[in-house]
């Protein structure tokens, strides 16, 4: 024979139970979600910024006032843009040697369009 105080758990405490539970799970699977996410968003911006930079290793002296564009397998669009980097100070240099050149690349993420854009000055070529 059972005492009272032996009955187990009644309906409505494993009902509570299983409801604490479930929410629980669900937090947790929108946390892994929402990581996963951030992961690959994080990953095209690496991949950009390595691509940005390997157009700026290419693009060490460039053609003055010019412009370079293309695409990459995965979807990615590039643009190099050089223009006469201003020569206020430096007297030794004559207009067009040095270039400030601008490296942007740009994706699209599910609805957004997303870039990154890299800034430096690299040598003009010389004119012939």
């Amino acid at each position: 024979m059972r005492r009272r105080g032996e009955q187990g758990f009644s309906l409505l405490e494993m009902m509570v139970a299983i409801s604490i539970l479930a929410m629980s799970l669900g937090a947790l699977y929108q946390a892994v979600g929402g990581a996963t996410k951030s992961i690959r968003v994080d990953e095209k911006y690496l991949y950009a910024v390595e691509l940005g930079r390997s157009l700026l290793a290419l693009n060490s002296v460039v053609e003055r006032e010019s412009e370079q564009s293309g695409e990459t397998q995965g979807g990615f669009t590039w643009r190099v843009v050089s223009t006469a980097h201003p020569l206020e100070e430096l007297q030794a240099l004559k207009p067009g040697d040095l270039q400030d050149i601008v490296v942007e690349v740009a994706w699209n993420d599910a609805s957004k369009r997303r870039s990154v854009v890299l800034n430096s000055v690299v040598a003009g070529e010389v004119e012939r």
